[in-house]
């Protein structure tokens, strides 16, 4: 099993030496430790002779700079270009961090040069990054390099990282409306009860009659919002951060939440969609590169974002190691479509699996995005109405003393 490296805490070291031809250079470089740096400079043909570990400044400011899932996207296009246009990988790699804006992508990219010049393999160097790239992504650089093809699969990992993005970019977008909603309401709601409705509480008080239920429940809320505003806020925070640490260390909660978002209406099917795209999208990558399919349907299981099709997916790895057709297993789960579960027997059949399953995928992300946007038509309306309700609510709450005031006049 690959350890994991600890080069993103590695230190910086400032070094001097001697080329080949008596010429003195200095720089400064990443490594673990100081033989590492003085191993590295000669197997760049740099004699060394002072290396030392850089001073750290005593005051420091952490860059907002860092590397996004986009930009790992985008450095993969660009380095799948050039390595097609015939430019080779070291100079590829270093055109890209010479080029880009984000520091961050900058020293990620030296890092990995420098680590590709001192001898190790692509996809070893990758492996130390771990944050950034995961075990799907090496393998697959990993199987490029092994049949010489890693231009061909640096553009099917550029278009796997792609559509995986613009999927996530459509599922959040998903998930939004209805958080807008819900905020959107609770503010003008909160608004209301803080700063409107105590101007009204002072002029019911020289009504001198009894004020209406409704009335009266308001300006309780009311009175508590103006109380307890803070301790609502820090109760609400609270709640939030809680739930998410909670969600990063229990995975029986995490379980939980997959099972119940699944559930939501017209979100869950989204989600569903959205699943079913991931899969076919990652096993289509991963089988096309020449792994084997029951190590490809561990990738697809590690990819697919939830855990009730992560346990499918691990159950038909099992039925295919045993002999079974995927297909076969993937019906066997019941929550694959039958559309889904035809086409994959179809591709089986054909010797076409990798292009039958890219074409799952394209009809899925498709199906999620014009879900996404009937999903925004939709809610538009609705967020007025939920407004509505909340506010004409308040209106009617706040008017009735006035249209009672005749009776008691």
């Amino acid at each position: 099993m690959q350890k994991k490296s600890t080069a993103e805490s590695a230190d910086t070291f400032i070094w001097t030496g001697v080329s080949a031809r008596g010429k003195k250079l200095e720089g400064e470089m990443t490594a673990q430790s100081i033989a590492l740096v003085k191993a590295q400079l000669r197997k760049q043909g740099i004699t060394p002779s002072k290396v030392k570990r850089k001073p750290k400044a005593l005051f420091s400011f952490a860059s907002t700079d860092k590397v996004s899932a986009r930009d790992i996207a985008i450095l993969t296009r660009q380095i799948a270009t050039m390595l097609t246009a015939g430019v080779p990988l070291i100079q590829s790699i270093d055109m890209i961090a010479s080029g880009t804006k984000n520091k961050a992508v900058t020293r990620l990219m030296e890092k990995i040069s420098d680590e590709v010049k001192a001898g190790q393999p692509l996809a070893k160097a990758l492996r130390e990054h771990p944050r950034y790239f995961d075990d799907l992504y090496c393998d697959l650089i990993h199987s490029g390099e092994q049949s010489g093809a890693l231009d061909r699969i640096f553009d099917r990992v550029a278009l796997y990282k792609e559509k995986a993005e613009a999927l996530k970019s459509k599922i959040k977008k998903a998930m939004f409306y209805p958080i807008a909603v819900i905020v959107v309401a609770l503010i003008v709601t909160s608004i209301l009860l803080v700063f409107v409705v105590p101007q009204f509480q002072d002029i019911f008080n020289g009504f001198g009659a009894e004020l209406p239920a409704f009335t009266l429940m308001v300006i309780a809320l009311s009175e508590f919002m103006q109380a307890y505003w803070w301790v609502i806020l820090f109760a609400i925070g609270g709640f939030i951060y809680a739930y998410k640490e909670m969600l990063i260390k229990s995975k029986p909660l995490r379980n939980f939440n997959d099972r119940m978002v699944l559930q939501l209406p017209v979100v869950g099917d989204i989600l569903k969609k959205a699943a079913v795209a991931r899969y076919a999208r990652t096993l289509s990558t991963t089988f096309a590169a020449g792994v084997p399919l029951v190590d490809a349907l561990d990738s697809a299981a590690g990819a697919s974002g939830n855990v009730i099709y992560r346990d499918a997916i691990v159950d038909i790895k099992g039925e295919v190691s045993s002999g079974n057709q995927m297909n076969w297993a993937m019906r066997n789960t019941k929550i694959f479509p039958d559309m889904v579960v035809q086409m994959v027997s179809i591709g089986e059949e054909s010797g076409s699996l990798d292009s039958m399953l890219a074409k799952v995928a394209s009809i899925y992300e498709q199906e999620v995005d014009d879900a996404v946007d009937g999903l925004s038509s939709l809610l538009e309306p609705l967020i007025m109405a939920v407004l509505g309700v909340l506010v004409g609510g308040l209106i009617v709450a706040m008017y009735l003393p006035i249209f009672q005031l005749g009776s008691v006049i």
